[in-house]
């Protein structure tokens, strides 16, 4: 896809979520669009040449917000983030499976796995859900 026409779409998801495009939102889009899994705040500095930590953080931040994206614990002590779903409010019902890596410690989404329904007590509030499968993916298998 020609860069211009990637960065239109970028655009167009961030003003979706009524995100003010700037230039690095749109950049951070990009990227997030472009992983196949997870990543961290680290990793995602890490494909910049020259980014600026807080104004990559504070990015990050503004996603959660408008829940562009959303925060994985995979038990690895790293946050790290993915793109949400067209349709997601980050509710607990929206929650879906995710899968560790043991191996190449990448985290990946698993939109269509089915998640177990859970039966909470009476007068108990749930706030989220964190359902992190683990073992090996394919590319290590």
């Amino acid at each position: 896809m020609h860069k211009l026409a990637h960065m239109e779409t970028e655009e167009n998801i961030l003003r979706q979520r009524n995100i003010k495009p700037t230039a690095m939102r749109l950049l951070v889009a990009e990227k997030l669009l472009a992983q196949q899994y997870a990543i961290s705040h680290k990793e995602l500095a890490e494909l910049f040449d020259r980014a600026d930590s807080i104004t990559l953080f504070r990015t990050l931040k503004t996603f959660l917000e408008h829940k562009l994206i959303h925060t994985i614990d995979d038990g690895t002590g790293i946050v790290k983030y993915a793109l949400c779903q067209s349709n997601c409010s980050c509710n607990p019902s929206d929650q879906h499976t995710h899968f560790h890596c043991s191996q190449c410690k990448r985290t990946f989404c698993l939109i269509d796995a089915e998640t177990p329904s859970i039966n909470i007590p009476q007068n108990f509030t749930l706030e989220g859900v964190n359902l992190v499968l683990k073992g090996r993916c394919d590319r290590c298998h």
